[in-house]
């Protein structure tokens, strides 16, 4: 993903705008190679942008730099129901055809919807304006649960941190799990929120903490160093000291997910990072990741990557 162009035009959220800059451009912090792509900011006019906040930005590129674009970026709108520009949904629809990877956050879903990119395809946006998406744009299958969901070419976020989520899954899935992980402890952010988490999260994990007597986030600190373990749902139960129903409802309202699909996603997270630094082999992944063998590994990478584990070491392997 050489070229990451970021389209801008008037009530575009100031937020969303720095998220997009903060992934995509230049970085201090070390093991994150700096920038990540080039990074385009785009309008359908190159006067000053208003953004939100007071916020105004004069971009040195026109619509005519998406059809050189690996990958471009729609983001919030302080108003997501104002119709936007009909250059900038004419150039959306020519880049759709290319067939270049389109990626909107928080409300710039109506502006994909608009263009007619969604239509067909299940997409989210921020939860307080999904009913009005899914009410405006009947053909498209409107999920206000989720963090993010990409359908074919097209990726879909929800409000605020969700965003930031789901560059860190573009990032991850273009630079491999060590520069996402990177990237993700510069932003001081979480290294992997799985799309399918939901967007009410009660009472989140504090992992982070070296000290804690919350029995969620001892369970999930005991399972990362024993990955290799085949654990159940109430083998952790019982580590917490809990019932096995209470702590599945406690474990979701602090992640936004069940155990066993948290589980599946560190075991692929810790397999990702094996395969892009270790010379062990996809057998010896399998048993350390804990997915007992290497066909049920494949199938589970497979299924969660879109991607072999051999081809992934061979894209990433560093």
């Amino acid at each position: 993903m050489k070229t990451v162009a970021l389209i801008i035009f008037d009530g575009v959220r100031a937020f969303d705008y720095a998220v997009v800059t903060e992934v995509w451009g230049p970085h201090l912090a070390p093991h994150v190679p700096t920038p990540l792509s080039e990074l385009r900011i785009c309008a359908p006019n190159q006067r000053p942008i208003r953004l939100t906040c007071g916020l105004r930005h004069t971009p040195a590129w026109g619509l005519d730099a998406l059809a050189e674009s690996d990958l471009i970026i729609v983001p919030g709108l302080e108003k997501p129901s104002a119709p936007p520009p009909r250059r900038v949904i004419t150039a959306l629809r020519a880049a759709y055809e290319r067939g270049t990877p389109i990626a909107s956050l928080c409300g710039g879903a109506f502006v994909l919807a608009e263009a007619g990119l969604l239509d067909g395809r299940t997409a989210t946006t921020h939860w307080a304006v999904a009913d009005q998406l899914a009410q405006r744009y009947p053909a498209i299958a409107v999920n206000p649960q989720v963090l993010f969901v990409g359908d074919g070419q097209v990726w879909t976020s929800a409000g605020v941190a969700a965003g930031i989520d789901m560059c860190l899954h573009l990032i991850r899935q273009s630079h491999g799990q060590r520069t996402a992980a990177a990237l993700a402890r510069a932003m001081v952010t979480a290294p992997h929120r799985a799309g399918g988490q939901a967007q009410f999260i009660t009472t989140p994990i504090p992992l982070e903490q070296p000290h804690t007597d919350d029995p969620i986030t001892r369970v999930c600190k005991t399972v990362l160093t024993s990955l290799d373990k085949r654990w159940t749902v109430a083998d952790m139960a019982r580590s917490a000291l809990m019932a096995e129903r209470t702590f599945t409802r406690r474990f979701s309202e602090a992640t936004g997910t069940t155990p066993l699909r948290w589980l599946l996603t560190q075991r692929v997270l810790l397999a990702q990072e094996l395969l892009e630094d270790s010379d062990q082999s996809i057998e010896d992944i399998a048993r350390r990741c804990g997915f007992g063998s290497a066909t049920s590994f494949r199938q589970h990478f497979q299924r969660q990557l879109c991607t072999s584990p051999t081809d992934y070491r061979r894209t990433f392997r560093g």
